[in-house]
Protein backbone atom coordinates (compact mmCIF):
# COMPACT_ATOMS: atom_id res chain seq x y z
CA UNK A 1 0.00 0.00 0.00
CA UNK A 2 1.42 3.34 -1.04
CA UNK A 3 1.66 5.96 1.68
CA UNK A 4 -0.03 9.18 0.57
CA UNK A 5 2.33 12.16 0.31
CA UNK A 6 2.46 14.56 3.21
CA UNK A 7 0.56 17.78 2.66
CA UNK A 8 2.72 20.72 1.65
CA UNK A 9 3.75 23.05 4.47
CA UNK A 10 1.64 26.11 5.00
CA UNK A 11 2.83 29.55 3.97
CA UNK A 12 3.25 30.37 7.67
CA UNK A 13 5.42 27.30 8.24
CA UNK A 14 7.58 28.13 5.22
CA UNK A 15 8.00 31.72 6.42
CA UNK A 16 9.09 30.42 9.84
CA UNK A 17 11.68 28.11 8.27
CA UNK A 18 13.06 30.90 6.12
CA UNK A 19 13.25 33.23 9.11
CA UNK A 20 15.22 30.67 11.10
CA UNK A 21 17.64 30.06 8.23
CA UNK A 22 18.18 33.79 7.78
CA UNK A 23 18.68 34.15 11.53
CA UNK A 24 21.38 31.47 11.51
CA UNK A 25 23.22 33.31 8.73
CA UNK A 26 22.90 36.65 10.55
CA UNK A 27 24.24 35.14 13.79
CA UNK A 28 27.20 33.64 11.92
CA UNK A 29 27.91 37.12 10.52
CA UNK A 30 27.66 38.54 14.04
CA UNK A 31 30.31 36.13 15.34
CA UNK A 32 32.63 36.95 12.42
CA UNK A 33 32.15 40.68 13.00
CA UNK A 34 33.20 40.29 16.65
CA UNK A 35 36.52 38.73 15.63
CA UNK A 36 37.13 41.40 13.00
CA UNK A 37 36.29 44.26 15.36
CA UNK A 38 38.56 42.92 18.11
CA UNK A 39 41.48 42.55 15.70
CA UNK A 40 40.92 46.03 14.22
CA UNK A 41 40.47 47.66 17.67
CA UNK A 42 37.23 49.04 16.20
CA UNK A 43 35.38 49.97 19.37
CA UNK A 44 32.31 51.58 17.73
CA UNK A 45 31.74 48.47 15.60
CA UNK A 46 32.40 46.14 18.52
CA UNK A 47 29.98 47.91 20.84
CA UNK A 48 27.27 47.91 18.17
CA UNK A 49 27.34 44.09 18.28
CA UNK A 50 26.13 44.05 21.91
CA UNK A 51 22.68 44.41 23.42
CA UNK A 52 22.28 47.11 26.07
CA UNK A 53 22.31 44.55 28.88
CA UNK A 54 25.24 42.57 27.42
CA UNK A 55 27.07 40.30 29.83
CA UNK A 56 30.67 39.14 29.32
CA UNK A 57 31.95 36.38 31.55
CA UNK A 58 34.69 33.77 31.92
CA UNK A 59 35.03 30.91 34.41
CA UNK A 60 38.39 32.28 35.58
CA UNK A 61 36.85 35.68 36.30
CA UNK A 62 39.48 37.44 34.16
CA UNK A 63 36.78 38.82 31.86
CA UNK A 64 33.61 39.82 33.65
CA UNK A 65 31.34 42.81 32.99
CA UNK A 66 27.65 43.57 32.58
CA UNK A 67 26.01 46.41 30.68
CA UNK A 68 27.43 48.31 27.72
CA UNK A 69 29.40 50.87 29.72
CA UNK A 70 31.15 48.23 31.82
CA UNK A 71 31.80 46.00 28.80
CA UNK A 72 33.26 48.91 26.85
CA UNK A 73 35.61 49.71 29.74
CA UNK A 74 36.65 46.05 29.90
CA UNK A 75 37.53 45.89 26.20
CA UNK A 76 39.35 49.23 26.24
CA UNK A 77 41.50 47.96 29.11
CA UNK A 78 42.22 44.71 27.23
CA UNK A 79 42.91 46.20 23.83
CA UNK A 80 45.06 49.11 25.00
CA UNK A 81 47.79 46.66 26.12
CA UNK A 82 47.40 44.37 23.11
CA UNK A 83 49.20 44.82 19.83
CA UNK A 84 48.31 42.94 16.65
CA UNK A 85 45.96 39.99 17.01
CA UNK A 86 44.13 37.51 14.84
CA UNK A 87 40.98 35.65 15.91
CA UNK A 88 39.50 32.87 13.81
CA UNK A 89 36.48 30.71 14.49
CA UNK A 90 35.78 27.08 13.64
CA UNK A 91 32.68 25.02 14.42
CA UNK A 92 29.62 27.05 15.36
CA UNK A 93 26.45 25.47 16.72
CA UNK A 94 23.34 27.67 16.76
CA UNK A 95 19.97 26.89 18.34
CA UNK A 96 17.05 29.22 17.72
CA UNK A 97 14.70 29.26 20.70
CA UNK A 98 11.64 27.25 19.62
CA UNK A 99 9.41 29.39 21.85
CA UNK A 100 10.89 32.76 20.84
CA UNK A 101 12.36 33.27 17.35
CA UNK A 102 14.06 36.47 18.58
CA UNK A 103 16.36 34.57 20.92
CA UNK A 104 19.05 31.98 20.29
CA UNK A 105 22.07 30.33 21.87
CA UNK A 106 25.33 29.20 20.34
CA UNK A 107 28.69 27.61 20.96
CA UNK A 108 31.78 28.67 18.98
CA UNK A 109 35.17 26.97 18.91
CA UNK A 110 38.04 29.37 18.21
CA UNK A 111 41.75 30.10 18.20
CA UNK A 112 43.56 33.40 18.55
CA UNK A 113 47.01 34.90 18.26
CA UNK A 114 47.52 37.98 20.43
CA UNK A 115 50.30 40.15 21.82
CA UNK A 116 49.38 41.21 25.37
CA UNK A 117 52.16 43.39 26.71
CA UNK A 118 54.10 42.75 23.53
CA UNK A 119 54.30 38.99 24.17
CA UNK A 120 53.27 36.84 21.21
CA UNK A 121 50.64 34.49 22.69
CA UNK A 122 48.40 31.68 21.49
CA UNK A 123 44.92 30.76 22.69
CA UNK A 124 42.32 28.07 22.13
CA UNK A 125 38.91 28.86 23.52
CA UNK A 126 35.19 28.21 23.44
CA UNK A 127 32.52 30.90 23.37
CA UNK A 128 29.12 30.08 24.87
CA UNK A 129 26.72 32.71 23.58
CA UNK A 130 23.21 34.02 23.96
CA UNK A 131 21.84 36.13 21.10
CA UNK A 132 18.85 38.44 20.91
CA UNK A 133 17.17 40.08 17.91
CA UNK A 134 16.22 43.68 18.53
CA UNK A 135 14.64 45.81 15.84
CA UNK A 136 15.41 43.10 13.30
CA UNK A 137 19.14 43.03 14.20
CA UNK A 138 20.83 40.12 15.98
CA UNK A 139 23.21 41.06 18.81
CA UNK A 140 25.08 39.38 21.65
CA UNK A 141 23.12 39.21 24.90
CA UNK A 142 25.80 37.18 26.68
CA UNK A 143 29.24 35.84 25.77
CA UNK A 144 31.21 33.49 28.02
CA UNK A 145 34.85 32.78 27.13
CA UNK A 146 36.34 29.50 28.37
CA UNK A 147 39.99 28.80 27.59
CA UNK A 148 41.66 25.49 26.82
CA UNK A 149 44.91 27.43 26.96
CA UNK A 150 46.25 30.96 26.68
CA UNK A 151 50.03 30.86 26.73
CA UNK A 152 53.04 32.76 25.39
CA UNK A 153 54.04 31.24 22.05
CA UNK A 154 57.42 30.28 23.48
CA UNK A 155 55.63 28.08 26.04
CA UNK A 156 53.20 26.52 23.59
CA UNK A 157 55.16 23.25 23.11
CA UNK A 158 54.01 21.02 25.94
CA UNK A 159 51.39 23.47 27.22
CA UNK A 160 48.55 20.95 27.05
CA UNK A 161 50.39 18.69 29.46
CA UNK A 162 50.26 21.43 32.13
CA UNK A 163 47.29 22.25 34.37
CA UNK A 164 48.16 25.96 34.68
CA UNK A 165 47.57 26.82 31.01
CA UNK A 166 45.93 30.21 31.45
CA UNK A 167 48.59 32.94 31.58
CA UNK A 168 47.42 36.38 32.70
CA UNK A 169 50.45 38.62 33.04
CA UNK A 170 52.62 37.10 35.77
CA UNK A 171 49.78 34.91 37.03
CA UNK A 172 49.29 31.31 35.87
CA UNK A 173 45.81 29.90 36.42
CA UNK A 174 44.11 26.55 35.82
CA UNK A 175 42.58 26.23 32.36
CA UNK A 176 38.80 26.53 32.06
CA UNK A 177 38.57 23.44 29.83
CA UNK A 178 38.32 20.49 29.75
CA UNK A 179 39.15 19.43 33.29
CA UNK A 180 36.14 21.25 34.76
CA UNK A 181 33.60 19.50 32.49
CA UNK A 182 31.28 16.97 34.15
CA UNK A 183 31.83 14.51 31.30
CA UNK A 184 35.62 14.79 31.68
CA UNK A 185 35.42 14.16 35.42
CA UNK A 186 33.04 11.21 34.94
CA UNK A 187 35.32 9.62 32.35
CA UNK A 188 38.38 10.08 34.59
CA UNK A 189 36.52 8.50 37.51
CA UNK A 190 35.39 5.53 35.44
CA UNK A 191 38.67 5.10 33.59
CA UNK A 192 41.61 6.23 35.74
CA UNK A 193 44.59 7.32 33.64
CA UNK A 194 47.51 4.95 33.36
CA UNK A 195 50.83 4.87 31.63
CA UNK A 196 50.27 3.54 28.12
CA UNK A 197 52.18 3.82 24.86
CA UNK A 198 51.09 6.86 22.83
CA UNK A 199 47.93 6.22 20.81
CA UNK A 200 46.80 7.79 17.54
CA UNK A 201 44.72 10.94 17.72
CA UNK A 202 40.97 10.51 17.32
Amino acid sequence: MTTPPAPPPSAEALADRIDRLESRLAIAELVAAYAEACDAHDMPRLMDLFAEDIEIDSPSGLMRARGKAAVEALFVALLRVRGPSFHWTHDHRIRIDPADPDRATGRVMAHAETTPGGVHSLAALRYDDAYVRQGGVWRFARRTLAFLYYVPAARYPGALAEALRLHAGPARLPADLPETLASWKAFAAAHPPKEDPPCPTT
